[in-house]
């Protein structure tokens, strides 16, 4: 028996978000906060040690770099990695993002730019659209949300396409679709993929306490079940030691409110 402390959600969804870098070969892994950062970071000292790390400054690493101040720690770098190189990695197909839009749609679209019907007056402004056109293609992308609601998971269309999704009228005749590989969303609720009829979303693994019918009273458009649908497993000993030391000021709990446990019904 581990003497470790229970796992909590935040965990269990690091953990799940490992998964979208399995088997997807020496590519760069970038995870976009705290949650998709640790997930590649796991991902690389279990499942996947090929994959490609930054220090999320500007060189590589052979060990994924603890979050927060790292004391006596020392980087293990491996090399140089500018800004330039990161988006050779983009362009060529060697990378594998995990971001955290404010909105998603039914194909896949996100929305990181300004929410609200009338973009001119937007109800609130977000980051802005950024680099989000030009990486949502050309590699390898996965979805983080922290809190799984219709807010997020909107209706209709996005109310900015930031990022590029599947939905068949936002293209042209001829243009080259397979420049989008949208892999799994991690939510608060459960794990998701384009696995579907015409890259549909489809719910892959329900979170401990959490069923398909509050999945889906949490989503604004109809879901599919996988048909392999199951529970997504808990951590194991082993992975929250990793995870534990590699956000030693539990930076991870910061995520989700009041930093609930795995196990709902232990809450």
């Amino acid at each position: 028996m581990s003497d470790l402390a229970p796992a909590t959600l935040a965990e269990l969804m690091i953990v799940a978000s490992s998964e979208a870098w399995r088997d997807n070969g020496e590519v760069l892994a970038s995870g976009i906060t705290t949650i998709p950062r640790l997930g590649a970071s796991l991902a690389k000292m279990t499942h996947s040690p090929e994959l490609l790390m930054t220090d999320s400054e500007s060189y590589l690493v052979s060990e994924p770099v603890p979050l927060g101040p790292r004391g006596d720690y020392k980087p293990k770098y491996e090399g140089y990695m500018s800004f330039e190189r990161v988006f050779e990695c983009v362009w060529g197909g060697k990378r594998h993002a995990m971001i955290g839009p404010t909105q998603i749609d039914r194909w896949g679209q996100t929305n990181l730019s300004a929410v609200g019907p009338d973009y001119a007056k937007p109800k609130s402004a977000v980051l802005g659209v950024r680099g989000l056109p030009g990486n949502s293609i050309c590699h390898i992308n996965s979805l983080f949300v922290p809190n799984h609601g219709p807010r997020v998971f909107v209706a209709g269309e996005v109310d900015m396409v930031s990022g590029v999704g599947y939905k068949p009228e936002r293209w042209g005749p001829g243009m080259k679709q397979d420049y989008v590989d949208l892999r799994l969303i991690v939510t608060d609720l459960c794990v998701l993929d384009f696995g579907g009829p015409d890259h549909a979303i489809r719910v892959k693994s329900l979170h401990p306490g959490v069923s398909f019918e509050q999945v889906q009273a949490a989503t604004g458009f109809p879901l599919l079940q996988a048909p392999d649908l199951g529970e997504t497993p808990l951590p194991t000993a082993e992975q929250l030691a990793i995870i534990r030391k590699l956000d030693p000021h539990n930076l991870r709990g910061m995520v989700l409110k009041n930093d609930p446990p795995a196990l709902r019904a232990a809450a």
